[in-house]
């Protein structure tokens, strides 16, 4: 039966030489608090590093155009939605080629974040079964890999926005509190998403079709502010759909040379942190369990 979070539990470190007066009980107690998250983390920062790069590594390993595709990707995604949205729904957006590549940056790197978490334990069952590993380290690795492709995705912006002839302006600069956000808010949602997806065996479907719905919702290929009643757009943005909320405030910086919603930056911040606390410490509480569901 499992021990209560906060119960003290007891770890038996085998005898030496056999001799039971060698033998030591260690105890500690369980559960989620601060302290423990941060020193996991710097305990286990080089494992998840080196597992970054050996997925990068393994992801072109056997193509011909090697590391080229993470450039060609998303660009190719790019033209398709700009195609049609500017052709075949006559959309007029300015700068229409960057203001999609702006939403599918964030889009991507939020809805595959997700989607990968749903089986990240299960993925990683050999791992998981033989050696202690902290859970959100896990879904870490997954982000990692993400937050590089979206790292060049973001270079490339820049080099839509001097072809295209966007002016660059210091609110530039406020990209780094907005992706800061969209960092914790993705680790939020899948460290919770990761926890349940051990024990529902239905979630990746489910969540398939949420974020299917939130996409045409999101306003990825699409001004909300414009194709949105203003009552809708606002409750919407602001109180419903962070990705929308955060795609909306980088093309405010990146191509209308405006400065983000200060508030409710700082209120989905809070959110972030809120929703990974909870994510986290769900981990903690029943990560010993996710062998048994396995």
């Amino acid at each position: 039966m499992d021990l209560p979070s906060r119960q003290k539990c007891r770890i038996i470190i085998p005898c030496i030489g056999g001799n039971a007066n060698y033998c030591s009980i260690v105890t500690r107690k369980r559960g989620f608090c601060l302290g423990r998250f941060f020193r996991d983390l710097k305990k286990y920062r080089h494992y998840a590093a080196y597992a970054v790069k050996s997925e990068l590594k393994s992801e072109v390993a056997n193509s011909r155009l090697s590391c080229l595709w993470w450039v060609l990707e998303p660009i190719c995604f790019m033209l398709v939605y700009t195609f049609m949205v500017q052709v075949i729904f006559r959309a007029k957006e300015p700068f229409m080629p960057v203001f999609v590549f702006v939403g599918l940056t964030l889009w991507n790197f939020f809805n595959k974040s997700i989607l990968q978490s749903v089986k990240l334990v299960t993925n990683n069952r050999a791992i998981v079964s033989k050696v202690y590993l902290p859970k959100f380290i896990l879904v870490l690795i997954k982000m990692g890999v993400l937050a590089f492709k979206m790292t060049i995705s973001i270079l490339l912006t820049f080099v839509l926005m001097a072809i295209y002839r966007v002016p660059v302006t210091w609110n530039i600069l406020y990209l780094v509190p907005i992706f800061l956000v969209l960092f914790l808010v993705t680790f939020g949602l899948s460290t919770i998403i990761m926890h349940f997806g051990v024990f529902v065996e239905d979630l990746s479907n489910v969540c398939n079709i949420v974020l299917r719905l939130v996409f045409y919702l999101s306003g990825v290929f699409y001004s909300l502010s414009t194709r949105l009643p203003e009552k809708y757009n606002s409750w919407l943005i602001l109180r419903i759909n962070p990705i929308a909320f955060l795609i909306d405030q980088c093309r405010r910086v990146m191509i209308f040379e405006s400065h983000p919603s200060y508030i409710s930056l700082l209120l989905w911040l809070l959110m972030g942190i809120l929703l990974s606390v909870i994510g986290v410490r769900l981990i903690y509480k029943y990560e010993n369990s996710y062998v048994k569901v396995m």
